[in-house]
C-alpha cells in the first residue's frame, strides 16, 4: 500500500509537473490537494487566481482540495500555526508526506522539512535540482498549457503578465529571469495538459497593479507563498475570470 501524502497545489506550472511526475511514479496515494488561500480577496495566495477557476483545477484533476484560509495579513505566527493545525488534520487521517514543486531554494527546502518534522511529516521533492530550462521545455513537451497570473515589478514589466508561457515567452524573458520563476519572478495557473481530464475555461480580465505596505512581522514569501506578505516593490495581476 503507497503511503498517504498530500499534494502543495498552487495552480501553477511547478505544482503541475511535479504532480505529474508524482502520479505517473505511482509511489503515493494523494489524500488532497492543499493550497493556501487569501480569506480576505477569496484568491491563491500570490497567484491571485479566483478559487473558482481552482475548484475547477482540482474537479479536472480528480483530486480532492482542501483550502487552508490566511487572513490577509498574516504574522509569522498565525500562519504556522494555521499550518500546523493543518497538518495535524491530515495525520490524523494517515496522511505522512507533503509534496511540493519546489526546485533549488535550499533555504525554502529546510523551512519546509523543518515544520513538517514537528508534526511528523516527511517532505518530497519531485522536482528538485532539476534545471530549469530541462523543466520548462518538458513541461511544454507534454503538452501543458500555462498562463502568467502575477509578475514581480523588481524583475519584469506588466506586457508579461497575461501572457501564456511558449517558446516566444521563453526568449523573451530577461537574462536575470529564471526561466520557471523559482526566485519570486513570475507565478502561473495551469489550465490544460495531461493530468487534466477536461481544460480549464476562462477568459484574461483585466491587469492590475498592487504594492503591499510594510507591517512589522509578515510571513516571508519563500516561507509559504502568501500574496500578503510585504516588499518594496509592486506586483501587475492578470485578473482571470
Amino acid at each position: 500500500m503507497e503511503p498517504k501524502a498530500i499534494f502543495n497545489w498552487s495552480s501553477g506550472k511547478d505544482s503541475a509537473l511535479a504532480l505529474y511526475k508524482i502520479l505517473q511514479a505511482n509511489e503515493f496515494e494523494i489524500s488532497s490537494l492543499l493550497t493556501s488561500v487569501n480569506q480576505h480577496y477569496n484568491r491563491i495566495s500570490m497567484h491571485g487566481v479566483r478559487t473558482e477557476l481552482l475548484d475547477k483545477q482540482a474537479e479536472s484533476l480528480g483530486l480532492p482540495l482542501h483550502k487552508m484560509e490566511i487572513p490577509e495579513m498574516p504574522t509569522m505566527e498565525i500562519y504556522e500555526d494555521i499550518m500546523k493545525q493543518t497538518l495535524t488534520n491530515f495525520k490524523n487521517q494517515g496522511v505522512t508526506h507533503s509534496i511540493f514543486g519546489d526546485i533549488f531554494l535550499e533555504d525554502l527546502r529546510k523551512y519546509r522539512e523543518d515544520k513538517l518534522a514537528l508534526t511528523g511529516f516527511k517532505g518530497v521533492f519531485p522536482l528538485w535540482k532539476i534545471d530549469t530550462t530541462d523543466l520548462i521545455q518538458e513541461f511544454l513537451d507534454l503538452g501543458f498549457k500555462t498562463i502568467v497570473t502575477c509578475v514581480n515589478e523588481k524583475y519584469l514589466d506588466k506586457s508579461f503578465a497575461g501572457r501564456v508561457i511558449d517558446e516566444q515567452f521563453i526568449k523573451d524573458l530577461p537574462e536575470n529571469v529564471d526561466v520557471c520563476g523559482e526566485n519570486g519572478e513570475f507565478h502561473t495557473f495551469t489550465f490544460d495538459g495531461p493530468i487534466f481530464s477536461k481544460p480549464i475555461e476562462f477568459e484574461v480580465g483585466e491587469v492590475v497593479y498592487r504594492k503591499y505596505e510594510k507591517p512589522k512581522s509578515t510571513v516571508s514569501n519563500s516561507a509559504c507563498d502568501t500574496d500578503d506578505t510585504a516588499f518594496d516593490y509592486g506586483f501587475w495581476y492578470a485578473d482571470l475570470v
